[in-house]
């Protein structure tokens, strides 16, 4: 695919001026590369591969395309256990790597995209690779277990780079090896794996994309332009539009930046709906903290990973039509910069938001909850049966459980249990901190109907407090991001820098969302 036209612009819509030095760089390679994926024969891969990957289950003789016996393997220290690889080059053909499997009826598709990630890791100077779909897999179908390879892949093997050329060589093919008997089910399982990687190709590009880049302006053309081509309607709103919306919120964080903010509302509506959720994304593109300025430190370099959420739900819904997902899904990219000028937004200002809440700002810094509040507000205003709603939101979630596991909390047991879920089966987690309704009196204030900001301890709670304001009831979730968004280094199919987390999450929870019983609503007297 080339470049998106949007990504080419200079300016936008009503001649607002868009800054950029994207000109000789393509911010978003996943549009531009689409990496095959095919399903095969043994002799296919002898053929055209460079490296292929065998697995081998613990306790059991080795498949013959080894060319060994377990004896052999041992004597190299490789005996099947969970994790282990061993590369294996000879004369000709490709590069065999062993991958052990671990106890054969403990596999399941977390460790097999596990596996296949280390195998892409293992042969990263390989550019055509191949894996192999063993022909009797014990608690995990064939379909499952190619899909899982291919999201393992192409994931380990996605980079992001700006400059002369890449660390390591663009993968170019992958071949999933099956037997005649499986072939159509893997085909079905790498189809959805393919899809699944390229949505968090695609947000992950957009988390580790320069915020000079990718301004508010750009990301909304971006999701015009993704969304045509992926069964999405796409509204984008301006800043006039935002102002007669009254999106206060939205409107108060970009007072100090020249570049002006966009709202963008994406639709996913299949023929017959078996429900109704919004997701609703923080859109930040960079905070600088705006009057609370944050420190010049390594996190301070990073928060153009602030916009994870709204990438997120753009990213997850870019897949649901390929995937026949039956849920009717809306999604809000609340998008602008929070930056110091003499026209920033100050610390004792009242901004009014979409549902006629006044806020008092103590703190320009605790911004994502006020371009939120603006979109949770109007999600409600439609027919929904529960609302997501995904941010880089707290540092102290960050602190509670560091950059692997999400924090969420939320008013319905039944759709923190089924997030809860879609993170397991994903591997992307998430832990429920409890909404202590208590803490609320925290965010009182003498002058307006709250404040952004609690007291110095429990902040993911009392920023969750503060977004369930603007749900009016309806059954809802917060997913903070914080921790997980920015990885330190790689790890299995996640890599270093913006993790693009949450892709996964959304279109699991989409997928397999149940509407909840109303009485699974957790009804706590404040």
């Amino acid at each position: 695919m080339g470049l998106p036209a949007a990504l080419q612009s200079r300016s936008g819509a009503g001649g607002d001026v868009v800054n950029t030095t994207a000109d000789d760089f393509d911010p978003i390679p996943s549009t531009r590369h689409r990496i095959p994926v095919t399903v095969g024969s043994l002799k296919q891969a002898e053929q055209e591969a460079d490296a292929l990957a065998v697995p081998v289950a613990s306790g059991t003789e080795p498949p013959d395309e080894l060319g060994t016996d377990a004896a052999g393997l041992a004597s190299a220290g490789f005996s099947g256990m969970r994790g282990q690889t061993l590369v294996q080059t000879r004369s000709g053909g490709p590069v065999r790597v062993a991958v052990g499997t671990g106890v054969p009826d403990q596999v399941d598709v977390t460790l097999v995209r596990d596996l296949a990630a280390e195998f892409a890791r293992a042969v990263p100077w390989h550019k055509r690779l191949a894996i192999e779909v063993p022909s009797r897999t014990t608690g995990i179908s064939a379909g499952d277990f190619a899909q899982a390879v291919t999201e393992g892949v192409l994931l380990a093997r996605w980079r992001y780079f700006v400059g002369q050329g890449a660390d390591t060589p663009q993968l170019e093919s992958l071949l999933v090896v099956a037997s005649d008997e499986h072939a159509a089910e893997v085909a079905a399982g790498v189809e959805r794996g393919r899809i699944i990687a390229e949505a968090c190709s695609l947000g992950r590009d957009l988390a580790n994309c320069p915020a000079t880049t990718l301004s508010a302006v750009r990301m909304a053309e971006v999701a015009v332009e993704v969304g045509a081509r992926t069964g999405l309607q796409v509204e984008v709103f301006d800043k006039d539009q935002l102002i007669e919306m009254g999106c206060g919120g939205l409107l108060g964080v970009n007072r100090g930046s020249v570049e002006p903010p966009r709202m963008v509302r994406l639709r996913y509506e299949p023929a017959e709906p078996t429900g109704r959720i919004a997701f609703v994304g923080k859109g930040i593109m960079y905070d600088s903290g705006g009057i609370s300025l944050k420190p010049s430190d390594e996190s301070h370099a990073q928060m153009k990973n602030d916009m994870t959420g709204a990438a997120a739900v753009l990213a997850s819904m870019t897949a649901l039509q390929a995937l026949g997902c039956t849920t009717a899904v809306t999604g809000y990219l609340m998008c602008t910069d929070n930056m110091p000028s003499g026209s920033a937004m100050k610390l004792g200002d009242v901004l009014r938001m979409r549902n006629g809440t006044t806020v008092e700002v103590l703190n320009t810094d605790a911004e994502g909850r006020l371009v939120m509040a603006d979109a949770l507000a109007l999600a409600t205003e439609e027919p929904v049966d529960a609302i997501i709603d995904i941010a880089t939101l707290t540092g102290a979630c960050l602190r509670t459980f560091g950059v692997e596991i999400a924090g969420v909390m939320g008013n319905n047991s039944a759709v923190v249990e089924q997030l809860r879920s879609a993170g397991d089966l994903v591997d992307e987690p998430v832990w429920e901190l409890p909404l202590h309704r208590s803490y609320r009196t925290q965010l009182d204030s003498p002058i307006a109907d709250l404040t952004n900001m609690g007291g110095i301890n429990a902040g993911s709670i009392t920023a969750g407090l503060f977004l369930e304001e603007f749900v009016d009831s309806k059954p809802w979730a917060h997913v903070d991001i914080a921790g997980t968004a920015q990885l330190p280094a790689p790890r299995t199919w996640r890599n270093k820098g913006a993790s693009g987390f949450g892709t996964k999450l959304l279109i699991e929870f989409a997928r397999a969302f149940a509407v909840p019983a109303e009485d699974s609503r957790q009804v706590v007297p404040r």
